[in-house]
């Protein structure tokens, strides 16, 4: 029987319209005359989604009883029974009934397209297996329900319906994808635009990523190798040489030519990992191959030009760009094609750049005499040979024979070996020199006597130090790489030893310099700014030698111990840049606590000075303006006069005495000296007391608090305060006859506290200004105080250690959120009590 095909479609979040996609498909395949059964769909009460059943053959569904509720789910046999041509199947995470015969409606899908049943799916992102932890970082909801990504992947074919953010938020205040009552909760958690947008990129990235490893798949199948330019790729040779930024960055010019274009940068390593570069350099640029927007990879392998084009061929690059020999023309007319050339030869049809900068085609240079051995090798390989020689002539002429001369030979010959591996070139051509005298002297005729009779004599000598050169140059290579990899494997400890101790809190001067002077070897290092230390490692004596090192123009570095050698001074200017750069974040930082206080103050005083100017004018005038009525002598004042004149002022002074309570508020926030005394508080029990305190009712306020709403961990008093401003806010913007709703939810290990108003609302460019004191966005009758409601109900609450915003009210208005910590109701151990 053959298979059936699976066809899913993907989307980034729940009401894109992927069940609606769905069913439009099917009654379309039904119209062509394709059998089509509905075998599952989850409408969730939207109506529009309901309504594209109408007409579609729907196979009942299967009731299981558990726990004494009732629940249904896709009847399996009763499909595949059915044999229809497709069957729509929703929801292909869902975790089905207990007691069914899977446990997983994927599972359900395979067995349906094992019975040669076509079926189309629906699914979202959050559910992908490989995905389920991003998007928990994302959005906050862990997805327990979750499909293994081999599923997905082993689908014929993937859509994905896609909606952009904003249009699903619309669409979610509108109602068409939740109830009314869960809008509000929905916006503001789950389907925050941020979050859309996040999910949308996952979604996509993840089908693009799936196209292009079907892409890859076909071509290795059919053994195409050609490249196909269905993305701009190009891939950037780096030797970790001083080209490589200019190489990166014509890459990355290269690449932006083309929507969609890709950068991948590649670095060759040989296999002893001996040919490595400068490691400071290569970190550079990987860093700027991401800045690029760009992929950095390394290979293994000693042909570097075969290995490029492998790559290059295996990523399917259209480009590849390579810098221009940094060898000279001489080095190059001798050692052959460099690794560009050889690279153009063999790249077929992938289009090569090579590269031109300023470091290619370097000047010519003669090699260094000495090798990289210790001395105490080479005096090890002269004395092998002053000890060895005397030792195998006195063996061989004891056991000499006429046909013995070969054996003699090479027993020399191994001895030169020798002596060319312990202690290199010096000690090796003296002792080919010695082996080949005492050869010609103890056993070729004429005996004890040294003549080179015989041309061949000569040239044997000549071959002995031919032999030793080879031998000791092998040595010395061989050594001076080992040198080198281990002096980059000690620097590079080093410095990941010095980052390592910043990034775990030390102090940034302190580390380095106890890094350092362990390193080199120094009794003491002091970092000094004048006559002033600005740190210290270990001792100093009088008897050591001193050197000193600028940092900058700020500070010298003083070394106290063995004079550092040009190596390990190389070393010491890269822990110096870091010092330089320590010193100026703390110069920074210094300036940087200076300077806000003083700012901060200095807004605050000049704010404080124009509220008091005016704002706490008006109720000492009416104050006083009712006073000196109630004692003027000159008018005769009725009851219903005085009593009025009594309210004016008991208004005014209450007013002046609320704003003077404000004022100090703000400046103990200021100040940071607010008192905060934390415990588990039950929101109700909070909200209550500030519309009693505020003399509103039902006519003003609807509350929709959730029955097991846990407490919070905040201030019952500050909580208080914090709702009173954020209700008298609420109720002074809001619309004659309407109601300022207050909600309440849980969300990710928090409690939501929600004040929504049906008010004009903020824009969103301003709503930062609403929590910034004596800011009165919108106010012109300046009967309303100094602007600090909000201020102070952001400052209390982030006292709390909670969180206050602003968001749009779905329909027109503002919603107040506040943010508080659940309690948490861990049972306390026992003995602690």
């Amino acid at each position: 029987m053959k298979r059936g095909r699976l066809r899913v479609l993907l989307g980034a979040a729940p009401g894109v319209g992927k069940t609606y996609a769905m069913l439009e498909e099917g009654r379309r395949l039904q119209g062509e005359g394709k059998d089509v059964v509905v075998a599952v769909v989850e409408t969730h009460d939207r109506a529009a989604t309901a309504g594209m059943l109408e007409g579609l053959g729907i196979v009942p569904r299967v009731t299981v009883r558990h726990r004494d509720v009732e629940l249904t789910d896709l009847d399996l046999d009763a499909v595949i029974r059915r044999n229809p041509q497709i069957a729509l199947v929703d929801e292909l995470a869902h975790t089905n009934a207990p007691g069914l015969a899977h446990e997983k409606r994927w599972q359900d899908v395979q067995a349906l397209l094992e019975a040669g049943i076509d079926v189309i799916s629906t699914v979202n992102i959050q559910h992908i297996e490989s995905l389920n932890d991003v998007v928990h970082q994302i959005t906050g909801v862990p997805q327990r329900e979750t499909l293994p990504d081999a599923v997905l992947r082993a689908a014929d074919q993937v859509e994905v319906i896609d909606l952009a953010p904003q249009a699903l938020r619309d669409r979610l205040a509108e109602g068409n994808v939740y109830p009314a009552a869960r809008i509000d909760a929905a916006l503001s958690n789950y389907f925050r635009l941020g979050n859309l947008t996040a999910l949308r990129e996952l979604a996509l990235l993840w089908l693009a990523d799936e196209v292009d490893t079907a892409l890859q798949a076909y071509r290795a199948e059919h053994g195409i190798d050609s490249k196909w330019e269905a993305r701009e790729r190009v891939v950037v040779a780096l030797t970790g040489g001083p080209e490589g930024e200019t190489l990166l960055r014509r890459g990355a010019r290269i690449a932006g030519r083309a929507a969609g274009g890709e950068l991948i940068a590649v670095h060759v390593i040989s296999q002893d990992g001996l040919r490595s570069p400068h490691p400071g350099a290569l970190a550079a640029q990987r860093a700027l191959v991401e800045k690029l927007g760009g992929t950095y990879h390394q290979l293994v392998g000693d042909d570097i030009p075969t290995a490029l084009v492998a790559f290059a061929r295996a990523a399917n690059a259209t480009q590849l760009v390579v810098g221009a020999s940094r060898r000279s023309r001489l080095r190059a007319a001798f050692s052959g094609p460099g690794i560009g050339a050889t690279v153009v030869r063999e790249s077929g049809d992938i289009d090569v750049h090579v590269v031109t900068h300023s470091a290619a085609g370097g000047t010519i240079t003669l090699p260094r005499l000495g090798g990289a051995l210790t001395p105490k090798r080479r005096l090890a390989g002269l004395a092998l040979a002053l000890v060895g020689g005397p030792l195998i002539t006195w063996m061989l002429v004891a056991l000499r024979t006429e046909e013995s001369i070969t054996s003699e030979v090479l027993s020399y010959q191994l001895l030169v070996v020798l002596v060319a591996l312990v202690g290199g070139l010096w000690p090796a051509l003296f002792a080919a020199l010695l082996s080949g005298i005492t050869l010609d002297f103890f056993f070729v005729a004429p005996l004890y006597t040294i003549t080179i009779a015989e041309p061949l004599h000569a040239v044997a000598l000549v071959l002995y130090l031919v032999n030793a050169g080879l031998v000791s140059y092998v040595v010395d290579q061989a050594a001076r790489r080992n040198r080198s990899a281990l002096r980059a494997a000690a620097e590079s400890e080093l410095l990941a030893t010095v980052a390592g101790s910043v990034l775990r809190g030390e102090d940034a001067l302190k580390a380095l310099l106890t890094r350092t002077r362990e390193a080199f070897h120094l009794t003491g290092v002091r970092l000094l700014d004048g006559p002033e230390v600005l740190a210290a490692a270990g001792t100093a004596g009088d008897e050591d030698q001193v050197s000193t090192v600028p940092v900058g123009s700020r500070a010298v570095l003083e070394l106290r111990g063995a004079e550092l050698d040009a190596s390990e001074r190389r070393l010491l200017a890269v822990i110096v840049s870091q010092l330089d750069a320590a010193l100026e974040h703390r110069d920074l930082a210094r300036t940087a606590s200076a300077i806000g206080p003083l700012a901060e103050a200095d807004r605050m005083r000049s704010a404080l000075l124009a509220a008091v100017g005016h704002d706490l004018r008006r109720p000492l005038a009416a104050a006083t303006a009712a006073v000196s009525g109630l004692r003027s002598t000159d008018v005769t004042l009725s009851p219903s006069d005085r009593d009025e004149l009594f309210e004016t002022a008991e208004e005014s002074l209450a007013a002046l005495s609320a704003l003077v309570t404000n004022l100090l508020d703000v400046s103990r926030l200021q100040a940071g000296v607010l008192a905060v005394s934390l415990g588990p508080v039950d929101a109700p029990e909070v909200i209550l007391p500030a519309l009693d305190e505020l003399g509103l009712g039902p006519a003003g306020v609807e509350l929709d608090l959730p029955a097991d709403l846990p407490p919070v961990l905040a201030d019952a008093g500050l909580l208080q305060r914090v709702i009173v401003n954020l209700l008298a806010n609420a109720i002074r913007f809001s619309p004659p006859g309407t109601r300022v709703l207050v909600s309440a939810s849980q969300f990710a290990g928090s409690v939501e506290l929600r004040v929504v108003d049906r008010g004009p609302g903020i824009p969103v460019d301003r709503r930062d200004e609403v929590f910034v004191p004596f800011q009165r966005l919108g106010d012109t009758d300046n009967l309303t105080g100094l602007g600090l409601g909000l201020a102070l109900a952001k400052g209390f609450t982030e006292g709390m250690g909670g969180r206050l915003s602003a968001e749009d009210t779905p329909g027109g208005g503002l919603t107040m959120v506040l943010s508080l910590p659940a309690f948490d109701r861990a049972p306390t151990p026992k003995g602690t009590e």
